[in-house]
């Protein structure tokens, strides 16, 4: 059946493909999206890429008016505006807790008032902090946040008490959240806002941790972005890659078209209310192979990726998605293989120009002493 459906933060990069996917299913779809600078530019115009089918409604989540307005005739909501940025959420921490935490509870206060049918949360891998790991038993192993001295030295991974490397493992949503950030702790209280009040108010709903999500329509001139549209925007500009620690830390690199359809899943399928869900592909690349992948596709095989062998303050080393959960209650499966996300990411910014500001974001972790 045709619903009314609500996305905050739906002009983005995610938001607007969820757009897309719940148009293709009949539904009637109203975004409201401030047009934030950093994302959309100077102009904050409506960008070119969201369908004309969407109901775009300019304004700020922290703003009540502008909430209440956007709930008007809603029937469900998905709640994705966000600040998102690790390093950037270190420095500009009342933003991001205003945003994110106080945006929150804004919307949520409206619903208190108007209740809907079914509320939807973006959530994120960051709030994990470091993924599991096996020793060399196989026992699951949980570690903490690795020392300023061992990052000092180089010395990137994890140990056993004998001085054995641990080896990463899927991740699920089990696991105990381990805050390292600004970021990680705000998309944490955003979820866990979101649940405590759904359950409280009979707002049945169900909280997404997205992983790397990728493809097009990221915006390239953002140094805070997902890495590897940080990645493109280098290459657009005849630079390459910049990694940090020496670029075997393993990720979950997701297509945003598998990360749509298992948002709109999670409006679908009634057993999802009240639980969390990963999101990702499930499967682990390191940053230095998706680096070099994505200079091939683009065609610039000499920019090969350059190792800096820096830190910055709030990064992990291997986290990567157990998606069991979220196949056997949503029937969620990836449907997007790698190379050929990769292949029409690239086709999509052959058309792109990008400011590349990762020198300048670099400077401002490393004047706060946030990089190392």
């Amino acid at each position: 059946m045709s619903k009314h459906l609500l996305i905050t933060g739906g002009a983005g990069f995610i938001g607007s493909h969820l757009a897309d996917e719940l148009l293709a299913r009949g539904h009637r779809v109203r975004v409201l999206d401030r047009l934030a600078q950093q994302v959309h530019g100077d102009a904050a115009r409506r960008p070119a890429y969201l369908s004309p089918e969407v109901e775009l409604q300019v304004g700020d989540v922290c703003d009540p008016q502008a909430v209440r307005s956007a709930l008007a005739g809603i029937d469900a909501v998905y709640h994705f505006a966000s600040a998102v940025g690790v390093g950037q959420s270190m420095y500009e921490v009342a933003h991001y807790t205003r945003v994110n935490n106080l945006g929150t509870a804004v919307l949520l206060e409206a619903l208190i008032e108007r209740p809907v049918e079914r509320l939807v949360v973006a959530s994120s891998m960051s709030l994990y902090g470091e993924g599991l790991y096996r020793d060399a038993a196989g026992a699951l192993r949980t570690v903490g946040e690795r020392s300023l001295e061992q990052l000092r030295r180089g010395d990137w991974d994890w140990h056993d008490e004998h001085g054995a490397v641990l080896s990463p493992a899927p991740t699920p949503e089990s696991k105990a959240p381990a805050l390292a950030s600004v970021y990680a702790l705000s998309k944490y209280d955003q979820e866990r806002m979101c649940l405590m009040m759904g359950r409280a108010y009979r707002i049945p709903t169900v909280a997404l941790r997205f992983f790397n999500a990728y493809g097009p329509r990221q915006a390239l001139s953002n140094p805070y972005t997902g890495v590897l549209a940080i990645f493109a925007a280098r290459l657009l500009n005849g630079n390459a890659p910049a990694i940090f620690e020496d670029g075997w830390q393993q990720r979950d690199f997701v297509s945003v078209y598998d990360v749509a359809r298992a948002s709109r899943l999670a409006l679908d399928v009634p057993a999802a209310a009240g639980e969390v869900f990963n999101i990702g592909s499930g499967r682990a690349v390191t940053v230095r192979e998706i680096a070099q992948r994505l200079s091939e596709v683009m065609g610039k095989p000499r920019l090969l990726p350059q190792i800096t062998g820096k830190y910055r303050m709030g990064d992990i080393r291997h986290c990567f998605a157990d998606i069991g959960k979220a196949e056997a209650v949503l029937g969620y499966a990836p449907q997007v293989n790698l190379d050929d996300g990769l292949r029409e990411l690239a086709a999509w910014l052959e058309g792109q120009a990008a400011v590349d500001r990762v020198a300048q974001a670099s400077a401002e972790l490393a004047e706060r002493g946030l990089a190392l």
